[in-house]
């Protein structure tokens, strides 16, 4: 008895109330996109309630471990990743590797196709938090040198799996980890001095690189391997109208369907509007249109949520190590709902970045479910560090 009342007062459970809420949003959600005919006879609802299965099972093996093992593994973890992109960039299309829209980025599976670059997000946070730590405890004193070593560390952290990632092309994911990044360094304290130079130089390569692919697209395709197909997605949102028939009908038919849901929606499975992919991808299109700006908010605001419990228990945390974990995915999760979200509604460019918890697919799933169990372990361990100290000191 007192053992279960210690696990039940170390457990998050408001945590995992919030992501159970976002289970039944999902199945919902999916179980009415499976039924516009494009799909078939599978089963996405099934298939996703598993992959909710193995993503518990995901993060009661993760919470097993305290984060000082995670300390320690943290490199590995690391090393195992970019070991994996290795794989996946030097293998050819076919056989265990999948090519899908110009992307090298999955790997055929008995189970399924699985996306490393989904485990890289989170073994590059837990590298980079080690990292973090570990400069700020040799460098007890902050000056502008040791600032910039920071960043140079950070830097090569970041630029291994990044070139992997960009060689597959996936830019989606690219963009997640210069969130990630961001956010770390913002957290680490590194002076303003430094942070607002290294990012204004970041949105102007930015804007120069959205410049030369309006314009200098022959030289992006032959100097870093961009396709057609990603120049076409910034066509299409920019002017999505004069690309209706191709790269602008996504953009089009998200566009439709999310308006025409207006305030209250259509009602569960009353839509009328077909959206291709709509169960991943554009899986907000459905409850747009179906639940309206009402159901789309109460989505939305699940994610503020999630946030907002994610911070506040990242501000209880006394361990540095622990609160650049937590900081890095927050980042995460935070780019990959505003990306999602706004490909949807036109502000963003359309890009491969499911929208968390709510979209089919194992890979992603599987990868939130491995950043969560980081987050569930730091609390349950942080608790039970608590709980014994005050045993001791009785």
């Amino acid at each position: 008895m007192e053992n279960n009342q210690n696990f039940a007062s170390r457990f998050d459970w408001k945590l995992a109330l919030i992501i159970f809420i976002f289970l039944i949003v999902s199945l919902l959600a999916i179980s009415s996109a499976q039924t516009t005919g494009q799909y078939g006879t599978t089963n996405f609802v099934l298939q996703q309630l598993i992959n909710y299965v193995i993503f518990a099972i995901i993060v009661a093996f993760v919470i097993y471990f305290d984060p000082d093992q995670y300390k320690k593994m943290s490199w590995y973890l690391y090393g195992f990743g970019i070991l994996l992109l290795i794989i996946l960039a030097a293998l050819p299309a076919g056989g265990i590797v999948i090519e899908r829209n110009g992307a090298k980025s999955w790997f055929s599976t008995p189970v399924g196709s699985i996306q490393p670059t989904e485990f890289m997000k989170t073994f590059y946070i837990l590298a980079t938090a080690w990292l973090i730590s570990k400069h700020h405890e040799k460098y007890s004193i902050k000056s502008i040198k040791s600032d910039f070593i920071l960043l140079g560390k950070i830097g090569i952290t970041l630029i291994i799996p990044l070139a992997f990632i960009m060689m597959q092309p996936d830019l989606g994911s690219s963009l997640v980890f210069l969130a990630i990044t961001a956010a770390l360094i913002i957290v680490a304290g590194i002076s303003w001095k430094i942070i607002l130079p290294v990012f204004t130089v970041g949105v102007t390569l930015g804007g120069s690189l959205l410049w030369m692919a309006l314009y200098m697209q022959d030289f992006l395709e032959e100097k870093f391997g961009f396709s057609p197909y990603q120049f076409a997605r910034i066509y299409s949102w920019l002017d999505p109208y004069s690309y209706s028939s191709g790269s602008g009908y996504h953009l089009i038919t998200s566009l439709n369907a999310i308006g025409s849901g207006e305030i209250f929606g259509k009602g569960y499975l009353d839509r009328e509007v077909y959206v291709a992919e709509s169960h991943t991808d554009f899986i907000f299109t459905v409850i747009g249109e179906e639940w309206g700006f009402i159901g789309a908010s109460f989505v939305i605001c699940l994610y503020f949520l999630l946030i907002y419990h994610l911070t506040k228990m990242t501000l209880t945390l006394k361990d540095p190590f622990c609160t650049y974990v937590c900081a890095g995915i927050i980042a995460m999760i935070t780019f990959h709902v505003f990306e999602n979200i706004g490909m949807t509604i036109q502000l963003l460019p359309i890009t491969g970045i499911p929208l968390p918890f709510i979209s089919y697919g194992g890979s992603s799933l599987m990868g939130n479910a491995l950043a969560l169990g980081l987050v569930f372990s730091m609390k349950f361990h942080y608790k039970s560090y608590m709980f014994a100290s005050n045993d001791d000191e009785e």
